[in-house]
């Protein structure tokens, strides 16, 4: 039986280290939780991290011979076809074949040969391929980070340690069902300001490229004096008219660099971090990283890893760079001894009362538990800022609409009522 190295905090907060034998990891740890210690840290004891062998990787690019073009490019570029129903139907239904007692393999390929979408179809063809090659399922789903995130895998890795993968798979799906009503919150609450905003810039360009022309030939055959609002718009549409090809290029080179900003880790961590300062939005912004974080460092405490590892799981899933910097920073607080009540409080991310509630998490060894809770509390935040961001929006954006159409009416029809009324006099 191998043996593990360990350190932790026991209930007065006190770090703890030692040596335990067991046969996994997440023995070692179920152990500690069991002695009422928090793991930190757990290695086994003079074996080195190895590199994970890429050997049975299969190349993105050879994607079967039912692959279309479509299918190629998206692989290429790193894109994928494969929405969060399908995960959640994956998930749910390795669950209870799982928990049937059918072996890996057998699950896996029946799933293969019902599945609809090619491409996931592909997935699970090179998955069973790696579990005949003698990888665990956690590696063999690895291949296809981009599909599979960094807290699907670790649970699934947990999950095949401990002999509870069924479980494993159903706390995964009950995680994503929750993603999915987050999107589709967000979806909701942006769906109809974005259908304006759009509907909007259409009928601008419309008007100032072809519309507002006309006018403006009628009124200099008429020599009439106009108003400034209409010389405005006149000015507008010629500039508009003359310069649009160098228009077209500067929102292209602004928004080539803008992506391109926000690709580099710098810009990324420093994009987030001005979203969440958003009037309005930024509040949603924030809270939606903190019920991520909340709800996956309650999940991964909760299935034995480690504090260290569990942070680690946590930063890539919040999917926020400033957030998940400051997690990384917790780790680090963590790795040198600090508790995690502590790290909380200089990351500044908390209300009082998250503190509290993680503060007495570490006190009676139910972290995860408190950390559900504090995920409950910041989702029923979250719907109920979605719900508030909708209905002020709507003011916002008719004051914005009523603005325009005065613009555009004062703008046009003012020189025309000044032409009849010289025609009457």
């Amino acid at each position: 039986m191998p043996q593990f190295q360990y350190s932790g905090r026991d209930n007065s907060g006190s770090l703890v280290s030692g040596y335990i034998d067991a046969g996994t990891a997440t023995d070692v740890a179920e152990k500690l939780f069991g002695d009422r210690v928090t793991p930190i840290e757990i290695k086994e004891a003079g074996v080195k991290h190895v590199e994970k062998d890429k050997s049975s990787s299969r190349s993105r690019m050879d994607l079967g011979p039912d692959a279309t073009a479509i299918d190629k490019v998206n692989a290429f570029l790193g894109f994928s076809n494969i929405e969060i129903d399908e995960l959640i139907m994956f998930s749910r239904q390795m669950h209870s074949l799982t928990k049937a007692g059918l072996p890996l393999d057998r699950a896996i390929k029946g799933l293969e040969a019902s599945m609809s979408n090619r491409s996931f179809r592909r997935i699970l063809r090179d998955v069973i391929t790696g579990l005949e090659n003698g990888n665990n399922l956690a590696t063999a789903l690895g291949q296809y980070p981009k599909i599979f995130s960094q807290l699907f895998l670790s649970l699934v890795h947990v999950g095949e340690n401990t002999g509870r993968l069924d479980e494993a798979f159903i706390e995964i799906s009950k995680y994503l069902e929750l993603e999915k009503s987050t999107r589709k919150q967000i979806k909701g609450a942006t769906r109809y300001p974005i259908f304006v905003l759009v509907a909007m810039a259409v009928a601008l360009g419309v008007i100032t490229v072809f519309v507002i022309p006309v006018f403006s030939e009628t009124f200099e055959r008429l020599g009439a004096d106009l108003p400034w609002q209409t010389i405005w718009l006149i000015n507008t549409s010629n500039f508009v008219v003359d310069y649009w090809p160098v228009m077209l290029a500067s929102i292209a080179g602004i928004s080539f660099g803008f992506l391109y900003w926000v690709g580099t880790v710098k810009g990324r961590l420093n994009w987030d971090k001005k979203k969440m300062g958003f009037p309005l939005a930024g509040e949603v912004f924030e809270k939606i990283a903190l019920a991520r974080f909340a709800r996956t460092f309650s999940m991964v405490m909760g299935a034995g890893l480690p504090i260290v590892q569990g942070l680690t799981v946590v930063a890539g899933a919040v999917g926020n760079a400033y957030i998940a910097h400051n997690v990384h920073k917790m780790r680090e607080g963590v790795e040198r001894g600090e508790s995690l009540h502590r790290t909380a409080v200089v990351s500044n991310m908390f209300s009082p009362l998250v503190l509290q509630m993680i503060a007495v998490g570490e006190e009676t060894g139910t972290v995860d538990e408190l950390l559900g809770d504090v995920a409950d509390f910041y989702t029923t935040e979250v719907e109920y800022d979605i719900r508030r961001l909708s209905d002020a929006i709507e003011p916002v954006l008719i004051s914005f609409i009523a603005v325009l159409v005065l613009i555009l009416a004062l703008g046009v029809f003012l020189p025309i009522w000044d032409l009849n009324s010289a025609i009457r006099n």
